[in-house]
């Protein structure tokens, strides 16, 4: 087996794809690990980094040793704050957690109450937080409103799941006015529907559905409310199987990554752009057995897109692809385990081209980064 790259071996590549100095001396990429404070040290214990924005502020959560989830903002400068709902629940797998961060430095997220119902909450810079329901959400555990992307003007979008546990996307003003929709084809069984994860500044909205057959189709709603719906080439559609095709991020150019799964569970990446063309993509050293492969999680304003691979031996390297042709450079965070399901997540990743996401250590324990260029 090919033994994964450790970080400094990438540091190369990782200067040629970004390209960003000015001077004629490219500067070397820098990591950054973190905890928040507080954060577990346990097995599925730890940080998460999860949303950077353009000036380096980046959100997330993180897990207790009591398995309780709060959130956190983390300043350019490294100082980090963090923050729990008002009503989160303090049982194992309850709490709070920042899911995006734009510009001002406005959080979307959500917070599980005693409950394990699910509410969403928009964080302002201040610290002051608004909870909301989306209407027709249900109060049943692991049922309730999902905010997962926050753009510069404060829509938020999301999805929220109903008392019969189907899922539904939803799209939230700043001034609080909500709007519901689904997708044409969306099934109506339990976790089958609409799920929206990333809304740019012009309100696209990028996301997937699953049909009745629990097959997933990625989707882009504009801001009129059109929606349209496409599968990458090779997704799999396997009925029952949770294979196809799901999108997760958008940028400014109305460009969207993602990643399917084939019909052996296999993982690819993908680039859709506004025109509706598919490219996939597999990283180098990517797994080809199941739940192996590429997944490609962020995209910034230039197109530089990041995601994680899982290799033959299940470990987690990060990736970025440039636009030169498509070029892809591995790494790994200082630290990151080297057994199964260990290694690097990236998640996201800004306009200046800094990448943030979290990484396993050997005993499973989580931890932010911060690669900046």
């Amino acid at each position: 087996m090919k033994k994964a790259s450790p970080a400094l071996t990438a540091v190369p590549c990782l200067c040629l794809i970004f390209a960003v100095a000015t001077s004629a001396q490219q500067p070397t990429p820098k990591f950054t690990t973190f905890d928040a404070p507080g954060a577990g040290t346990g097995y599925d214990q730890g940080t998460e980094a999860r949303s950077i924005n353009m000036v380096g502020n980046i959100a997330g959560w993180y897990q207790d040793a009591s398995g309780v989830y709060h959130g956190f903002v983390r300043d350019s400068s490294g100082a980090m704050t963090t923050f729990d709902a008002l009503g989160a629940g303090i049982g194992s797998s309850q709490g709070t957690a920042g899911a995006s961060i734009n510009a001002a430095g406005v959080v979307a997220g959500w917070y599980a109450d005693a409950n394990n119902s699910y509410h969403g909450l928009v964080r302002a810079a201040d610290g002051s937080i608004t909870t909301f329901d989306a209407l027709g959400a249900g109060i049943g555990a692991y049922q309730g409103t999902f905010a997962e992307s926050i753009n510069a003007a404060g829509t938020v979008t999301g999805a929220y799941r109903d008392a019969n546990s189907v899922n539904h996307g939803f799209v939230r003003a700043a001034g609080g006015a909500l709007t519901t929709f689904d997708a044409p084809g969306t099934g109506t069984g339990g976790y089958e529907g609409t799920l929206a994860l990333s809304i740019n500044a012009a309100g696209s909205i990028a996301g997937y559905y699953y049909d009745q057959s629990f097959v997933a189709h990625g989707l882009v709603r504009d801001s009129t409310g059109s929606i349209a719906t496409f599968d990458a080439p090779g997704a799999g559609a396997g009925a029952g199987s949770g294979q196809g095709t799901f999108s997760e991020a958008i940028n400014a150019a109305g460009t969207i990554a993602g990643y399917y799964y084939d019909a052996s569970d296999v993982p690819h990446g993908f680039v859709r752009t506004a025109d509706g063309t598919v490219t996939t993509f597999d990283g180098p050293s990517s797994g080809t057995g199941a739940l192996q492969g590429t997944v490609a999680m962020g995209i910034n304003p230039a197109g530089f897109i990041v995601g994680y691979i899982y290799n033959p031996r299940n470990v987690g390297l990060g990736f970025v692809r440039g636009t030169n042709k498509g070029a892809i450079a591995t790494f790994r965070a200082p630290g990151a385990g080297t057994g199964g399901e260990q290694g690097t997540r990236p998640s996201g990743v800004n306009e200046a081209g800094a990448i943030t996401g979290y990484y396993y250590d050997a005993g499973g324990a989580s931890h932010g980064f911060l690669l900046t260029p």
